[in-house]
């Protein structure tokens, strides 16, 4: 029996994905649970793939094993795909439905899926589609979009609502903690419907 509930944050560099899976280690802390996390950047701050592995209740190794993701919340439709092999048969995957055109395909002229192609590909994953830029416009902040998806996301973690919303209020700057609020609403708010 899998002791550990493990989640897979999956996005491009300045997408938020590092505050996002801070923001699940802090609401781990602030319950007393065990939690392990482990961080990959890449070429992030040039619009490379970031993953973060969090695994709450584990007594093993941070990293986890393809196959094995209990969650994977995706902030980009390609990043999505590009890790959906890390999901357990039953798993789930809450995604951004945003796609961000990799800037090297971009510069080749390389033709690029559709969001519909995308999501063809899906077929075998239960997938939950979150439009987390304009909720994040709606709350105020296209910045709040990783806020956005720990909303959607907190139904299916193993974690308080409150935890989740007293962890992000001791990360994110105080000036702008009421629309990250709201923002984190309106993520729930849709994430309700999955």
């Amino acid at each position: 029996m899998k002791e550990s509930y493990d989640i897979l944050v999956v996005g491009i560099g300045g997408q938020g994905t590092i505050l996002a899976s801070n923001i699940l280690g802090e609401a781990c802390m602030i319950e007393n649970r065990s939690v392990k996390g482990a961080e990959t950047h890449g070429m992030a701050q040039r619009g490379g793939s970031v993953e973060s592995h969090i695994r709450i209740d584990g007594r093993f190794g941070p990293l986890i094993a393809p196959g094995t993701a209990d969650l994977i919340i995706a902030f980009d439709l390609l990043e999505a795909f590009r890790y959906s092999y890390f999901l357990r048969p039953g798993g789930k995957i809450i995604t951004n439905s945003r796609l961000v055109v990799p800037t090297s395909v971009f510069m080749q002229g390389l033709p690029v899926p559709t969001d519909r192609e995308i999501l063809g590909c899906f077929s075998d994953h239960e997938l939950c589609v979150i439009d987390a830029e304009g909720l994040a416009k709606e709350a105020g902040s296209p910045l709040t979009q990783n806020i956005v998806m720990m909303g959607a996301a907190s139904h299916f973690l193993p974690l308080k609502q409150e935890s989740l919303v007293q962890s992000f209020s001791r990360l994110v700057p105080p000036k702008t903690l009421e629309t990250n609020r709201k923002a984190f609403e309106l993520g729930r708010k849709a994430g309700s419907s999955c």
